[in-house]
C-alpha cells in the first residue's frame, strides 16, 4: 500500500529511547545494591570452565574443533560472557 496515496493518513512516530532508559533503570533496581558484576563474570568463568572439563578424547576434539570455528569461545577470563 502505498502512503502517499491514502488521504488523511497522518505519520506515527515513536521514540522508545526514554522507555529503554527506564527499562535499564529498573533492571538495575530490581538487581539490588548487593549485586556484584565482577563476581557475576567470574561464576560464569568458573561454571564455564566446569562445564568442559573432563571430557574424553573425542570430546575434546570436537569441543577444539567448534571453539577454532568460532562456535564457542575459547578458555580464558570473561570468555564465556563473551557469547
Amino acid at each position: 500500500m502505498n502512503q502517499d496515496n491514502a488521504p488523511g493518513l497522518i505519520p506515527f512516530t515513536i521514540d522508545l529511547t526514554f522507555e529503554e532508559a527506564r527499562r535499564r533503570a529498573e533492571v538495575v533496581a530490581a538487581l539490588g545494591p548487593d549485586w556484584d558484576p565482577v563476581a557475576a563474570l567470574r561464576g560464569e568463568d568458573e561454571a564455564y570452565a566446569l562445564l568442559y572439563s573432563g571430557l574424553d578424547a573425542e570430546q575434546q576434539r570436537t569441543y577444539d574443533l567448534l571453539v577454532a570455528a568460532g562456535v564457542l569461545p575459547g578458555e580464558g577470563p570473561s570468555s564465556a560472557a563473551a557469547h
